[in-house]
C-alpha cells in the first residue's frame, strides 16, 4: 500500500469512528407497527449467511416495533430455532418429495428453492394467514421476477437482497452489499424507479460489531501476531476448517500462537476438526455456536475466512486477513477487497495456484506493518452501520405512504 493510500485509509477511519457514525445514522428510532416478511433459507447446502444477515435487519426491525415474520423451508439445517430464540415469528414450508415442484425455475440456483417458483409463492402466500403486511423482504437465489410478481398481488412493497446480479427483479427496493457493485450490475434486470442500496456501506451487521469497532481497531496498534481465528461460516459443509488446521501445520508459526476455530451448530465436520485440534503444535481450540463472534473478531490478530458475508464483519473491525474463496459466488467479493488492500486471497478451489495459504500466513504473522496497513484498509470499507441504514429507509417509507409521525 502506497504512503498516499495509507493516508486515504487513516483518513477515512478517523471520518467514520465515534459521533461522525451517529450523526450520520441520526440512530432513528422511528416507531412503526410494520408486519413485514421475510422468505430466506438456510441447510447445509445453502448455508447460513441468507438467513443470518436477514436476522439482523429482523432484530433492527423489532427493536422500532415492527413485527417480523420467516418463512423458510424445512431443509436439513434450516435455523428455525435460532430465529425463534430471537423472537420472530416463524411458518415453515415442507420438503418436496417428488420432483413435480422442483422442475427448473430459470435462476442458476434453481434446486435451492427445492419447489417451482410458482409452487413456493402458492405455499408461501398460504403462510400468510390473512395478515396484511406492509413489506415482503426476499433473500434467495432461487427466486426471480416471477416469484415476485405473484407476491406483490398480496404485498405492496418487495425489497430484494442479492449478492448476483444474474436474474430479473420486480421489487421497490434492493440491497447488494458487495464491494464495488453499482447501478450497472443491475442494468435492464429492475426497475428504473428501484430504490438501491449498494455496498458495504449498507451491509447487514449486528450491532454489537459497531460497539466494538473503536476498541478492535486501537488494539491493532504494534501488536504481534499471536491470536489466530478460523471461521469458515455456519456450516462448512466441505471441512475447509480441517483443510486450513492441515495446512497450519507446515508453517513457521511462533511458539506463543493460539488458535481458535469457530463452527456452526449444523456444521457436519465439527468432531473431525476437533480431533485435527488436539494434535496442533500450537494450542487449538474448537468453539460452536457461539454468541460472541464480534469479540472474538476483536480480540483476534488476525482471521482465516470465507469470502462470504462474514467478511465485512472482520472489516468492521480492521481485522486482517487470510480470505479463502470457496465458492464461485464468493470470488468477486475476495477480488474486490484484495484490489482495496483489506485482505490476502487464497483460491481453495485452486489450491496450486497464485498464493498458498502457508506463505499468506507466514508472511501476515512476521509482517507487523503489513497486517496494520491491511487493518486501516478494511475498517476504511464498511462502519457497521448498514442495518440502522435500512431499517431507517423502511421505516421511514411507511411514513410516506400512511402519513404517519
Amino acid at each position: 500500500m502506497s504512503g498516499l493510500r495509507l493516508a486515504l485509509c487513516c483518513k477515512e477511519v478517523s471520518r467514520i469512528q465515534g459521533s461522525s457514525i451517529e450523526d450520520e445514522l441520526n440512530w432513528a428510532k422511528i416507531k412503526t407497527e410494520m408486519n413485514i416478511v421475510f422468505r430466506a433459507d438456510a441447510s447445509l447446502e445453502i448455508g447460513s449467511g441468507h438467513v443470518m444477515r436477514c436476522l439482523v435487519l429482523a432484530d433492527a426491525l423489532a427493536d422500532v416495533g415492527a413485527r417480523c415474520t420467516f418463512i423458510c423451508r424445512e431443509h436439513i439445517g434450516h435455523l428455525g430455532a435460532v430465529i425463534q430464540q430471537c423472537g420472530h415469528d416463524l411458518r415453515i414450508l415442507p420438503l418436496h418429495t417428488d420432483d413435480q415442484a422442483t422442475t427448473t425455475n430459470g435462476t442458476a440456483h434453481a434446486h435451492w428453492l427445492d419447489a417451482s417458483q410458482e409452487v413456493d409463492a402458492e405455499e408461501t402466500l398460504a403462510c400468510l394467514n390473512n395478515v396484511q403486511f406492509e413489506w415482503m423482504i426476499v433473500d434467495h437465489y432461487g427466486i426471480d421476477a416471477q416469484w415476485e410478481q405473484r407476491i406483490r398481488e398480496h404485498i405492496p412493497n418487495t425489497f430484494v437482497i442479492d449478492d448476483l446480479a444474474d436474474r430479473p427483479h420486480l421489487c421497490d427496493a434492493l440491497l447488494d452489499q458487495n464491494l464495488g457493485k453499482s447501478i450497472a450490475d443491475y442494468q435492464g434486470l429492475i426497475a428504473a424507479s428501484c430504490r438501491t442500496f449498494f455496498g458495504p456501506h449498507y451491509a447487514l451487521l449486528a450491532p454489537v460489531f459497531l460497539k466494538e469497532r473503536d476498541a478492535s481497531l486501537a488494539r491493532r496498534k504494534g501488536r504481534p501476531a499471536r491470536s489466530i481465528l478460523i471461521t469458515m461460516g455456519g456450516v462448512d459443509k466441505d471441512d475447509t476448517s480441517g483443510w486450513i488446521l492441515r495446512e497450519l501445520k507446515a508453517c513457521k508459526l511462533p511458539e506463543e500462537v493460539k488458535i481458535t476455530v469457530i463452527m456452526g451448530r449444523t456444521a457436519p465436520w465439527v468432531e473431525n476438526v476437533r480431533r485435527i485440534a488436539a494434535e496442533m503444535p500450537w494450542k487449538t481450540e474448537v468453539f460452536v455456536d457461539i454468541q460472541d463472534m464480534a469479540a472474538r473478531m476483536s480480540s483476534a490478530d488476525l482471521a482465516l475466512g470465507a469470502a462470504g458475508s462474514t467478511s465485512w464483519e472482520r472489516c468492521c473491525l480492521g481485522l486482517p486477513s487470510v480470505m479463502l474463496v470457496l465458492a464461485e459466488n464468493q470470488a468477486p467479493i475476495a477480488k474486490a477487497l484484495a484490489a482495496a488492500g483489506a485482505a490476502i486471497v487464497v483460491d481453495h478451489r485452486e489450491p496450486t495456484a497464485g498464493v498458498t495459504l502457508r506463505n499468506a500466513m507466514e508472511q501476515l504473522v512476521r509482517d507487523t506493518t503489513m497486517r496494520m496497513q491491511m487493518s486501516l484498509a478494511a475498517a476504511s470499507i464498511t462502519d457497521g452501520g448498514g442495518a440502522e441504514r435500512v431499517c431507517t429507509f423502511l421505516s421511514r417509507s411507511l411514513e410516506r405512504v400512511t402519513g404517519s409521525k
